[in-house]
Formats: C-alpha cells, sequence, structure tokens
C-alpha cells in the first residue's frame, strides 16, 4: 500500500514555499529534486534534508511548519512510500489510475440506464470484470467448471480428493 504520491507533492510543495517565493523557478526546482530523492525510495534523507536546511537557513516558526509538517508525513509513513518498487513494476502511485481502474470496472458497467443491482449480482460483476480485466479468465473459469462438477456429481469419496487443475 502506498500513500498517494500527489499528497506526498502537496507536502513537499508547501516545504518549498518555505524556502522559496510560490511559482519562481527556484521554488520548482527545489520541489522537484526532493520529490525525485523520494520517488527514488529516499524519503527518510530527503526529510532530513529539509530540516537540516531549515535549520541552518533559521527559517521562522509559521514558514518552518510545513518544513515539520512534511517531515513528520514522510517520517511517519515510511512502509507506505516504496514508490521505487511501484514504478519498477509498473503500478500506479497516484489515485488517478485507480480512480480510472474504477470508473473502467464499475460504473462502465454498473452504471447503465434501468440497470438495478443487489449487493451480491453487483460484486459478482465487478469479481468478473476484474478477473477479465488482470487476464486471468482462463485459470478462473477451469477452476469454476471443475468446482461446479464436484457440486454436481459428487463421489462417495471426493473429500479424498485433490484438486490438481
Amino acid at each position: 500500500m502506498l500513500l498517494d504520491f500527489v499528497h506526498v507533492a502537496e507536502y513537499a510543495w508547501a516545504a518549498a514555499h518555505a524556502f522559496h517565493k510560490p511559482g519562481t523557478t527556484e521554488a520548482h526546482a527545489w520541489d522537484a529534486d526532493h520529490l525525485t530523492g523520494i520517488l527514488a525510495g529516499h524519503a527518510a534523507r530527503t526529510a532530513t534534508e529539509m530540516t537540516t536546511q531549515a535549520k541552518r537557513e533559521h527559517l521562522l516558526a509559521a514558514r518552518r511548519e510545513a518544513v515539520d509538517a512534511c517531515h513528520r508525513y514522510l517520517t511517519g509513513h515510511p512502509d507506505q512510500l516504496h514508490y521505487e518498487t511501484a514504478l519498477n513494476n509498473g503500478w500506479p502511485i497516484a489515485t488517478g489510475a485507480v480512480e480510472g481502474a474504477c470508473r473502467h470496472l464499475i460504473a462502465d458497467r454498473l452504471d447503465i440506464t434501468g440497470a438495478r443491482w443487489g449487493l451480491p449480482g453487483a460484486e459478482a460483476i465487478l469479481r468478473l470484470r476484474a478477473i477479465v480485466a488482470n487476464g486471468h479468465l482462463d485459470p478462473y473459469w477451469r477452476l469454476h467448471v471443475a468446482r461446479e462438477h464436484e457440486r454436481l456429481y459428487p463421489t462417495p469419496n471426493q473429500r479424498l480428493l485433490h484438486l490438481t487443475a
């Protein structure tokens, strides 16, 4: 599980504004540099660099709060900041992809004019759509057919047999 990278970027952007005026090239460069470090798997080091810079520049408390908030966010969730692993595996790191997948799996199928879905039926459809979307329909269908065969044609010693498919 990962924290939405957009939220991490918002904290980093606020911290950038503690050091540089909003909209400046310096603020953009500072933010990009620190976000790149976070994406590379160096969130804790990036957080330490921010607070070290804040101490070195003697930031006032009001400006320092954004840096401290970003530091707390980055150091408070170390197990949810492994973006380098997600990126190497092609996994989404922000909600846009997740929301798109939800729209594809849910809204496009269940939000049909005149459709009425009960919870069991809707869940069955969503599970099947997820199986198809992940490319697992063939193995799932073989398992489904085998289980249906077991249910409809039980053998006396069926509990002693193990399914090998």
